[in-house]
């Protein structure tokens, strides 16, 4: 007489014959093999997917890494111009005949500083006669100008830099506006 019994036992089937040995039936064997292939297939797309975000990072923090040093040279390259703005319009230096090539001094540094940025991915925004855009100028006035539309950048303040294709300080600019009327 065969008696057979199921025993749940880690989700095995397990029969019982006369002779007391136990076999695995094919089902649970097929199940053991889909759910370790499962696990497997898993596995692998998780350790790619994270070779991915390591690529990226890695990419990320070669391109992006020295965003905070670009940032401070960007104060440099505006003392350099606010220098020689300062030189040029001294009243005391302006009558001095050595003036001019000691400003071309500065323009000199300024273009090495310049291309230097260059070099390095950090390019000037172009923003005159543009349409205002709050992703690359920051609005410090606005300036009536029936000649131009409303928004359009008319005014430069302060050069803007972009790194790559981050925003690495955005151009403070002066925006048209139309004349307002009278009446308004």
């Amino acid at each position: 007489m065969d008696k057979k019994e199921k025993h749940n036992n880690d989700d095995k089937e397990i029969k019982l014959d006369n002779d007391n040995k136990t076999e695995e039936t094919e089902d649970s064997l097929e199940d053991k093999l889909k759910n370790s292939e499962e696990k497997l297939l898993r596995s692998l797309a998780e350790i790619e997917n994270q070779r991915r975000r390591f690529e990226k990072e890695t990419t990320e923090a070669l391109e992006y890494g020295g965003f905070s040093f670009a940032k401070e040279m960007l104060s440099l390259l505006d003392n350099l111009n606010r220098a020689k703005e300062s030189v040029k319009n001294n009243e005391i230096l302006k009558d001095n005949k050595d003036l001019n090539k000691f400003l071309e001094y500065f323009d000199i540094l300024e273009k090495d500083l310049i291309s230097t940025f260059e070099k390095n991915k950090i390019k000037k925004i172009d923003c005159i006669n543009k349409k205002f855009d709050p992703n690359f100028h920051q609005a410090m006035l606005e300036i009536e100008d029936d000649s131009k539309d409303s928004g359009i950048v008319v005014q430069e303040i302060q050069p803007g830099y972009m790194l790559s294709d981050r925003l690495l300080r955005p151009s403070f600019v002066g925006i048209s506006k139309k004349k307002s009327s009278k009446k308004d």
